[in-house]
């Protein structure tokens, strides 16, 4: 099936100029875009001398709409649909006192947006210096906004990864089942991080298979050897999500903690054999937080060595009770933003029509076929506590050139989802299907 429609709008080029009678220590801004939270950056300031602001200055937000959310925005909006990014000095933003935020307004600027047509093309909907002072002061805000088309594959889990689902690709209202999950333990003794019948032995490097060894002294209050195996509409694996880092209890508690994460090795098949493509960890932040940390590491192309290269991608929290998404987005790391006096051209990003491959991002290589351009990668939903989970997967076009680039982000949502099980509290029991081990051996 076709991707699905998405836009991004994009904020960034942040610059303050004051005049020569006003100054502040340090600045934020709040961009605000009605019906989705808020999001934060600090600004640098400017020398009133200086008419242009520098490129290269790091995106400030990102929002993603879909085809549904934009046809309702248009339906009530229109035209009226702005972004809206409010001036603050002091503070940083992040703090707050009996729901009042700190920090004192200087001022805000709104800018119109043109989604429809975002859908079709690129479009700078502002780019340069803006007056914004409150009380007739001249303060100025440099920015840029700009809207583009971001087409994504969606996938959506029929079920709980731990009942071996089967996944479909989403088209609107249409459904397409792709994959199926197959769920399981692997045994004691198995160092085959395959199907026995199809794959040969892993060459993953040897200090990630160290964890894998397992030992009948070992004690019993871990969490260990799960694993999901993705498979074609014809049987065949095409991507898999190994724990080869269990998840354990820090000495005096029933937490996993950043100290010692549990982790996963996110697999492809290659010459027929496995070959790991990312790590994955995930552990228990502080009881205050109430969170579950993760980070995902890229591995460089051509691993041979133990020593083999690997970058983090990802790097974040999702809340315990509430959920959120898990999300890789290299916008902000290897996409500069236009200056006002460019052409309106952001760079790297996500543009219709060009070869994947084929943009000046980053060297991450996200597949064989395909080195990251730049732009979203990915993004899945992750449900909090108590609730039944059936993660909705997002992929980049740009970042999919064959079935086992889009099964490997599958295996990715799915081992990110079960690290929500894993980080449970060990005085929690789990469900029956993550509990099993404790009576049987079972192989992928």
């Amino acid at each position: 099936m076709d991707p699905c429609h998405f836009v991004r709008i994009l904020v960034g080029n942040l610059a303050l100029k004051f005049p020569s009678t006003e100054s502040s220590s340090s600045c934020y801004c709040k961009i605000k875009l009605k019906n989705f939270p808020h999001q934060v950056a600090t600004i640098p300031q400017q020398d009133i001398e200086t008419n242009s602001c520098s490129s290269q200055k790091p995106l400030a937000a990102c929002f993603s709409l879909s085809k549904s959310q934009i046809d309702n925005i248009v339906s009530k909006w229109g035209s009226s649909y702005k972004v809206s990014i409010e001036v603050y000095a002091g503070g940083s933003g992040s703090g707050s006192t009996c729901g009042l935020s700190s920090g004192k307004l200087l001022g805000k600027v709104s800018v119109p947006l043109d989604l429809r047509g975002a859908e079709s093309r690129p479009c700078v909907a502002h780019n340069g210096w803006v007056t914004i002072g409150k009380n007739g002061s001249s303060l100025q805000l440099c920015l840029t906004v700009r809207t583009e088309r971001d087409p994504r594959f969606v996938f959506q889990f029929g079920g709980e990864p731990e009942c071996s689902p089967q996944v479909f690709q989403v088209q609107g209202s249409v459904k397409q089942a792709v994959f199926t999950c197959k769920f399981g333990f692997r045994n004691a003794s198995d160092r085959n991080l395959g199907s026995r019948s199809s794959l040969s032995e892993s060459k993953a490097p040897r200090k990630w298979l160290r964890s894998l060894k397992t030992d009948k002294d070992q004690p019993s209050k871990e969490r260990k050897g799960w694993s999901i195996t993705i498979h074609n509409l014809t049987g065949s694996p095409v991507a898999m999500a190994s724990m080869v880092t269990p998840f354990v209890p820090s000495p005096g508690s029933d937490r996993v903690t950043k100290s010692n994460p549990g982790a996963w090795l996110i697999l492809r098949p290659g010459c027929g054999t496995w070959k790991p493509w990312g790590r994955l960890e995930a552990w228990r932040e502080p009881s205050f937080t109430d969170a579950i940390g993760y980070r995902f590491d890229l591995f460089h192309d051509d691993i041979t060595t133990a020593a083999s290269v690997t970058s983090t991608i990802a790097s974040s929290t999702i809340n315990t009770k509430l959920g959120g998404k898990f999300t890789m987005d290299m916008t902000s790391l290897s996409t500069p933003l236009i200056s006002p006096q460019s052409s309106g051209d952001f760079g790297s990003g996500s543009r219709s029509g060009s070869r994947p491959g084929s943009g000046s991002g980053s060297d991450f290589g996200f597949s064989p076929q395909n080195q990251c351009r730049g732009g979203f990668v990915m993004s899945s939903t992750v449900e909090g506590t108590g609730k039944c989970s059936k993660p909705e997967v997002e992929v980049g076009v740009h970042h999919v050139t064959c079935t086992e680039d889009a099964a490997a982000f599958v295996a990715l949502a799915a081992a990110m989802d079960l690290s929500m099980d894993a980080c449970r509290s060990f005085n929690q029991k789990l469900r029956k299907e993550l509990r099993q081990q404790q009576t049987q051996n079972f192989v992928v």
